[in-house]
């Protein structure tokens, strides 16, 4: 009797806890792998949904040298600099009455009350039109960012830019530039109006002067270089008294000055149009409210496409021109409403980086809106209400005038106003489009749409349509090579098969782009031919096999070499298709099958499609699918098949009733392995779509896939920006689909596995 070897023993039992602590620890590193690619993921994305903060930097009164009743308009202009140079730059300013901008910075408390006040840095006059001084400013008209329409008493206009600039020293300390430039100057034309509107255009100015009566007086200024390089400058004018029943209450007008609006106390949205010059337009008035509350201000969104309309109610809209029915008739419509105010909207700041809009309320509240997704970003309040505001050109801060002379200034954090969960997965009305719409374009508009629909639509598309060419193959193939052919062929077959899957993803991307989609393209017809020429061949050739098969050489092939038959036959039947195909193209399709597409169904024919990408993404799925399948018939006992076969059963009856539901749950594995490959893919359908994001089921039509559009985007995303995250959410989605699927394929297989009692 052999004794047992102590050391032996015990180092067969170290290497054993030395294996099973290797397993573990691996097990337990592949898991918080994936988990930490999880918070990873989810880590960048969370912050697209937070909301926008405001923080209070600065609250004090004014500086002495200014009274509250002289200020007129209200600018700020906030760099965060963070510990660079002592801090941010945050510099305001105030148009006075005097005709004054003053430039003000924080200052410290008063020891003595405690109250915090601005300090004057620096106090600029700008001049009046050289043709009339004008002593003091009756009104300021915000024109568009940091430009400001000043009304002089005298009745003349100057359109003036402010910019702040901060600079640093040679001692890298930090301090303010102010600039005021006046970019236009209009004299005034013997009366006194009540509201004035100027815009500095390409090459000019226009003004627009609004009387008492409401009559509307246009000067228009143009400077034009001559051969010699003089500039010669020509003024235009034209006085307009619309007809419009109601005083106007608020003007405003878009950037190239071509457009101009106008809104009355009782709910009349006027529009002028404008030919380029001030002689020619086209007058617009709608009822813009039926109960005819009044129109209190107005401004143009940013993109000068919407316009944004505050009204007595509190109520703020944007109004953009829409197709009203199928004809080519369009009309100015609501398209967005945002959130109202308790009372009439008394002024209205357009963004001039995003479609943001500040609104201040009749009782002291300012909110910040987003046009596009709806979203109320901000409401800011301050210790007394507030009467004037001002917003930075960067988007991050706002300045608040306070009825005690207080001026507060909040520092805005927006950084992802666009996205909300309705841009996301819903419907939404852009601009220049006539109805809501599921839209991706990250770039190359003022708008950008990051509607992940037409891109989730599109990995569906792209899998289905692989799936519809892969599966019946896959299957079959698996069928026949499992229970039909000799074992000599199996063995030869399956490792070719197999070897396919070793195929590189961008080498067939590669040769559907440059090789199969140009082929496609010029045999379309036969392919669809084929679906017709190929069933009937193989008919064919079932009938005249059931003479031939009474001779014993026929039936020699019947025992697992039927491909040798069928695969002539297959070839004659796409050989007839390609025979008929230009036939066929002449006589209904006019002789080019693609423009017939496009002139008949109005659907272009585009050579990256659903049909190349089939078969492309097709034949990359098809090896997992049939080498899984192939495992899981052959796996089924001998027993159930010679019992099958002993009771009279036919192969194809035994395979049917009896093999393939014993193998239904690896089979079911199979597909939906092969699936979750499809959904994932990136390269073939990254090359081989064209990568449009449109929602059409189309097979003539390309798509864009979620690993697609991480594929083509993220190159261009800065970081930490909206399309950043946005791209991320799309890694997110991919990983909850593929794992979605793969819990619901295990469920049921372990279903069929219990029902079947095997697997």
């Amino acid at each position: 009797m052999l004794k047992a070897d102590p050391a032996a023993i015990r180092g067969a039992k170290r290497r054993d806890r030395v294996a099973r602590w290797l397993i573990t620890l691996g097990g337990v590193t592949i898991i918080a792998s994936v988990i930490a690619i999880v918070v990873l993921i989810v880590s960048v994305v969370v912050p697209l949904f937070r909301g926008a903060r405001a923080e209070v930097r600065v609250a004090g009164l004014l500086p002495d040298e200014i009274a509250q009743e002289d200020v007129l308009g209200l600018g700020i202009d906030f760099v965060e600099l963070g510990d660079q140079a002592g801090g941010d730059s945050l510099t305001a300013y105030c148009l006075t009455r005097q005709g004054t901008i003053a430039f003000l910075e924080p200052g410290a408390s008063d020891p003595a009350s405690g109250d915090r006040r601005w300090t004057l840095v620096e106090r600029v006059s700008v001049a009046a039109p050289a043709d009339a001084a004008g002593p003091t400013v009756c009104r300021v008209e915000r024109s568009e960012g940091a430009q400001y329409t000043l009304l002089w008493s005298d009745g003349s206009v100057s359109l003036v830019k402010v910019a702040v600039v901060p600079e640093f020293d040679e001692l890298g300390r930090r301090r303010v530039r102010s600039t005021i430039r006046t970019a236009a100057e209009f004299p005034p034309d013997g009366t006194m109006p009540r509201m004035a509107l100027a815009r500095a255009t390409e090459g000019g100015a226009v003004c627009v002067r609004l009387a008492d009566d409401d009559a509307i007086s246009i000067v228009r200024q143009t400077v034009k270089q001559s051969l010699l390089g003089a500039a010669e400058k020509q003024t235009r004018r034209r006085t307009i008294r619309p007809a419009i029943p109601g005083a106007i209450r608020a003007l405003t007008m878009d950037r190239q000055g071509d457009t101009l609006f106008a809104g009355t106390d009782n709910g009349i949205l006027a529009r002028w149009r404008f030919d380029g010059s001030a002689k020619g337009y086209r007058f617009d008035p709608i009822r813009a409210f039926r109960d005819q509350r009044a129109i209190e201000s107005l401004a143009m969104v940013f993109g000068q496409v919407s316009l944004a309309v505050g009204d007595a109610r509190g109520n703020l809209t944007t109004w953009s021109e829409v197709r009203t029915d199928a004809s080519a008739k369009r009309a100015f419509r609501p398209i967005h409403r945002l959130t109202s105010h308790a009372g009439a909207i008394r002024d209205l700041v357009a963004s001039q980086r995003d479609k943001s809009l500040l609104s201040l309320g009749d009782d002291g509240t300012a909110h910040l809106d987003y046009a596009t997704s709806q979203k109320h970003l901000l409401e800011l309040v301050a210790d007394h209400p507030l009467r004037q505001v001002g917003y930075s050109p960067r988007g991050n801060a706002v300045i608040g005038l306070t009825d005690r002379g207080a001026l507060v200034a909040w520092a805005i954090d927006s950084p992802h106003p666009e996205i909300s969960w309705g841009t996301l997965f819903g419907r939404v009305h852009y601009d220049n489009h006539d109805e809501p719409k599921y839209m991706w374009q990250s770039s190359g508009t003022h708008e950008p749409k990051f509607s992940l629909v037409p891109v989730i639509f599109g990995t569906f598309k792209s899998t289905i349509y692989a799936m519809l060419f892969a599966v019946p193959l896959a299957l079959f193939g698996a069928m026949y090579v499992s229970h039909f052919t000799t074992p000599a062929f199996k063995r030869t077959i399956k490792p070719l098969v197999e070897i396919m899957a070793a195929v590189p993803s961008v080498v067939i991307g590669f040769l559907i782009l440059l090789w199969a989609a140009p082929l496609m393209g010029r045999w379309i017809v036969a392919v669809f031919a084929a679906l017709l020429t190929l069933p009937a061949a193989f008919i064919a050739f079932m009938f005249v096999w059931q003479l031939l098969r009474r001779f014993d050489w026929a039936k020699w092939f019947e025992n697992g070499y039927e491909f040798l038959v069928l695969v002539p036959v297959l070839l004659m039947g796409a050989t007839l298709a390609a025979w008929l195909a230009a036939p066929l193209e002449n006589a209904l399709f006019a002789g080019s099958f693609p423009q017939w597409l496009a002139d008949t169904v109005h659907t272009p024919y585009e050579q990256l499609n659903s049909l190349v990408v089939a078969f492309g993404l097709g034949f990359a799925v098809i090896p997992i699918i049939f080498s899984i399948s192939e495992d899981s018939l052959s796996d089924i006992p001998h027993s159930l098949t010679a019992a099958s076969l002993a009771l009279g059963a036919s192969r194809w009856q035994t395979v049917w009733r009896v093999i393939l539901p014993s193998a239904s749950p690896g089979i079911f594995a199979a597909v939906m392995i092969g699936f979750g490959r499809a959904v994932g893919e990136t390269m073939i359908v990254f090359m081989a779509t064209g990568n449009t994001p449109i929602l059409d089921w189309n097979p003539f039509n390309g798509f864009r896939t979620l690993s697609a559009n991480i594929a083509v985007e993220i190159s261009e995303a800065p970081r930490g920006g909206t399309l950043y995250r946005v791209l991320f959410l799309c890694a997110v989605l991919l990983f909850l689909l593929t794992f979605l699927l793969n819990t619901a394929a295990e469920l049921v297989r372990q279903h069929l596995r219990k029902k079947y009692g095997r697997y």
